[in-house]
């Protein structure tokens, strides 16, 4: 049986290669590195699509990092 951890981890892997194709299907060749500053890239800074997906992949990593959080103040 998998740790609520280890889900939450592949369910932020998933969004973060969900955000990678939907990025190069917009720009071929472009990278995970590149997509951290997508202002630098009009086409993403104003598609609607990235947008939203970026904001639920951040959402995920707020929810992780929370998670971290209570864990560590536990121990």
């Amino acid at each position: 049986m998998q740790t609520d951890e280890a889900l939450f981890e592949e369910l932020i892997e998933g969004q973060q290669k969900r955000l990678l194709e939907l990025a190069q299907e917009l720009i071929p060749g472009i990278t995970q590195e590149d997509i951290l500053q997508p202002f630098d890239f009009p086409i993403l800074e104003n598609h609607v699509g990235f947008r939203y997906e970026e904001g639920v992949l951040e959402g995920m990593l707020t929810v992780r990092m929370a998670m971290l959080a209570k864990e560590s103040d536990l121990c």
